[in-house]
């Protein structure tokens, strides 16, 4: 595809200049949850000097000037509880005590420039191994102002999206193909039809599906565009539908140009499986919505003092240019709290520079019954709104599921209890008698 070629040639001739770097004297913060047997201030300068300049004994080379202008701070400690166990194997205190504290630390930008692997590197790398840290989390990440200008953030966004659907005053309503793997490519063509057919917004491939033995994907995609352009020439609404172009990057970028080719507006990408790279490469090229899955998320932050919470975690995805993102949903089927699904959505609406905002994606084990207290919680619209079984099982079909859904918002919009909206409408009352016991 020749703007995507036209990119790579810009590539090619930038990529031999010198990093930029900033304003002078531009930093980033990091903010920790941290447990330790130590006292958190002395654990804290350990944080910064292995993150930065210094190591476990002074080297020589480590000038006052060097640590001036590379070494990480410790901006500030803020003293938490302590506890008799420990969260995590690390150093043993002798008093049985292990002390917890909110820890701040910055660096220059000057340590790594624009360079998303390094940052990372940086505020999560090796300090995940020190001994002194019986507990340690990332929790979020302040950014100077001159990332908003070197990062475009998402080509599309919540308004693109919305654009690209023709849906403007609801949540988008999407569904997943299931069976997740094992579905003909005219199997999953004849379901997009009968979706299609139904209303829904978006549609997108499992995570677990790429190019399988039975459903290669460039047939699929074939298969699935025909369905969606037929549909879009009859009716002027075209479906979003998110094909998995999981894969190396070069695999990658030929499934993305032959979904731009086929008219398709969407692709979608198992981010923590490709990396921040592999993702702002496709993200770069600016022709398609990219509707970020995280799968593998939980290995990342169940535990509440290990890993990395979700504030941070989507500014560094918004920063390679994500368009979509998962956050789970309210009564999900997986471990997540409420409050820290209705923390990831309003992290998500949250504006960052003046890029556009990110598309929250609610899933897991949905239906039109959450709807109800998803709106209460988080008072947007602003989402897209996913229910795999809640649609295909819908004891009435996938076409009144879909309907079910949009039912279920509209009443949650307008003020009803779910009882009254299932009273209302019959394809939410069906809903209701299917799904509202599990």
């Amino acid at each position: 595809m020749e703007q995507i070629r036209q990119n790579r040639d810009f590539e090619a001739l930038s990529s031999g200049g010198s990093p930029s770097f900033g304003g002078v004297g531009e930093v980033i913060t990091a903010t920790y949850y941290i447990e330790t047997p130590y006292d958190p201030e002395k654990a804290a300068a350990v944080l910064a000097g292995e993150q930065s300049s210094g190591t476990f004994v002074a080297v020589p080379g480590e000038t006052e000037e060097l640590k001036q202008r590379f070494a990480a701070r410790v901006v500030s400690v803020e003293l938490l509880e302590t506890v008799n166990e420990p969260a995590i194997p690390g150093a043993v205190s002798k008093e049985g005590k292990y002390h917890r504290a909110i820890v701040k630390v910055s660096w220059s930008i000057e340590n790594f420039g624009y360079n998303l692997p390094v940052m990372v590197s940086t505020l999560q790398g090796n300090l995940y191994e020190i001994t002194q840290f019986t507990g340690l989390k990332l929790m979020d990440i302040d950014l100077p102002v001159s990332f908003g200008k070197h990062y475009n953030g998402p080509a599309f966004g919540i308004d693109g999206c919305r654009k690209l659907t023709g849906v403007h005053d609801r949540p988008l309503i999407g569904t997943i193909i299931k069976p997740s793997i094992g579905l003909s490519v005219q199997q999953t063509a004849g379901i997009v039809k009968t979706l299609a057919e139904a209303g829904i917004d978006f549609i997108k491939d499992d995570e677990l599906l790429s190019s399988s033995a039975n459903s290669n994907f460039d047939d699929r995609l074939d298969a699935v565009m025909k369905v969606i352009n037929i549909h879009a020439d009859k009716t002027g609404k075209k479906v979003m539908f998110a094909f998995n172009i999981s894969g190396e990057i070069d695999e990658m970028l030929h499934r993305y140009e032959k979904i731009a080719e086929s008219g398709g507006t969407c692709a979608m990408i198992s981010i923590n499986s490709v990396g921040l790279s592999a993702a702002k490469k496709i993200c770069d090229h600016g022709l398609l919505p990219i509707h970020a899955h995280r799968n593998g998320w939980g290995m990342l932050t169940r535990h509440p003092l290990l890993g990395i919470d979700f504030k941070a975690y989507q500014k560094l995805w918004r920063l390679a240019g994500v368009d979509q993102l998962h956050v789970n949903g309210i009564q999900n089927k997986f471990w997540e709290s409420d409050d820290s699904v209705v923390n990831s959505i309003t992290s998500c609406l949250t504006k960052m520079f003046d890029h556009n905002t990110i598309l929250p994606v609610v899933s897991s084990g949905q239906w039109g019954g959450q709807a109800f207290e998803t709106y209460r919680r988080t008072r947007t619209v602003d989402l897209l709104y996913m229910a795999g079984g809640g649609i295909m099982a819908h004891p009435m079909g996938p076409a009144a599921g879909v309907v079910a859904l949009q039912q279920a918002w509209k009443a949650a919009v307008d003020g009803l209890r779910l009882q009254d909206a299932a009273k209302l409408y019959p394809e939410f009352g069906k809903s209701v008698e299917k799904f509202g016991n599990k």
